[in-house]
């Protein structure tokens, strides 16, 4: 298995609004490409928008979401993906054949769907239903899974896609910045954000607090680190509907350490190489050889009701 170069990008979406949303994806896309990434990944729901999509009716939701890949905005995938030689990957809402909702994320390289995954955990609307399924896909010869934001949250989740071969896990969020029962948690005030250019410090002890990159720090290297995978963290910048939103896309290796990260006050991205090597070397990958399911299968499998809360705000904290 060669190195491969990922891309990670942070922008500010537009609700609603897929032609724009779908221009910084392919300017993006262009930009990785010359720097010699593989493939770029994008935020949840990058190409519709997020957080608006609590206020949208059931006819409204009907219309936002497309057929995958039928719709237009995987075929714009495709072609972004054909024209720049680069994988790319995003977010979108998806309508079935029964016209059931999904959060979707796909990947598209060389112009052609790779991999669909569908949210388990989603909220944000209550029409949206929850996906079935881990993905785990072949991915220029590294083999890779999708788990969407809350996904990420119910360890169970990464080490299944860990153990059905991923050894790269995208995962697309939109969060921080949101109310938590977690102490320092909260909302980031969106003046900050239109005077950032005059007040930069502010905004960035704000996006770097507990509010922010802190608590995300507490958990998203330990899911890399405990499974000996990368992880691949990509997440919106500035105005979400009226939620602000920080940013720090990021890639991080199998030893938990943070190989790749924006930190810029806007649309930005960054690249980084990953290297086989540390799949094996890292802790994580003695970890699951050591395994004893047999202690443990009958209770992880334990049949249980599942309480998820269902709230406007996906802020994967609760």
């Amino acid at each position: 298995m060669k190195n491969i170069k990922i891309s990670t990008v942070q922008f500010e979406n537009r609700s609603g609004d897929k032609g724009y949303n779908l221009d910084v994806i392919e300017r993006f896309s262009n930009a990785a490409a010359r720097a010699g990434a593989d493939a770029v990944a994008f935020h949840e729901c990058s190409v519709t928008g997020y957080t608006f999509a609590r206020n949208l009716s059931p006819a409204e939701m009907m219309e936002i979401s497309e057929p995958i890949p039928a719709g237009p905005s995987v075929k714009r995938l495709m072609q972004i993906s054909e024209k720049y030689k680069i994988a790319v990957l995003a977010g979108l809402f998806e309508r079935d054949e029964n016209d059931d909702i999904y959060k979707a994320y796909v990947c598209v390289d060389e112009g052609k769907l790779v991999a669909k995954h569908r949210k388990l955990h989603p909220f944000i609307n209550p029409v949206i239903k929850p996906g079935n399924s881990y993905t785990v896909f072949n991915l220029r010869g590294w083999n890779c899974g999708i788990l969407i934001c809350y996904d990420n949250n119910v360890v169970e989740n990464v080490r299944a896609t860990k153990l059905l071969g991923a050894d790269i896990i995208f995962m697309p969020h939109v969060t921080m910045c949101t109310p938590s029962a977690r102490p320092g948690s909260g909302f980031v005030d969106p003046l900050l954000w239109q005077r950032r250019d005059e007040n930069p410090d502010e905004l960035r002890q704000e996006f770097d607090g507990p509010k922010g990159r802190e608590w995300l720090m507490k958990w998203l290297p330990s899911r890399a680190h405990d499974n000996a995978v990368y992880v691949v963290f990509s997440n919106p910048i500035g105005m979400d509907d009226d939620q602000l939103k920080n940013g720090c896309s990021m890639i991080i290796d199998p030893y938990g350490n943070t190989i790749a990260e924006c930190r810029e006050l806007g649309d930005s991205f960054v690249t980084a190489q990953l290297n086989p090597d540390k799949l094996k070397l890292a802790g994580g990958h003695r970890y699951t050889q050591a395994r004893r399911p047999e202690l443990y299968a009958h209770i992880i499998g334990e049949s249980h009701t599942s309480i998820q809360k269902v709230a406007w705000i996906d802020s994967d904290e609760e």
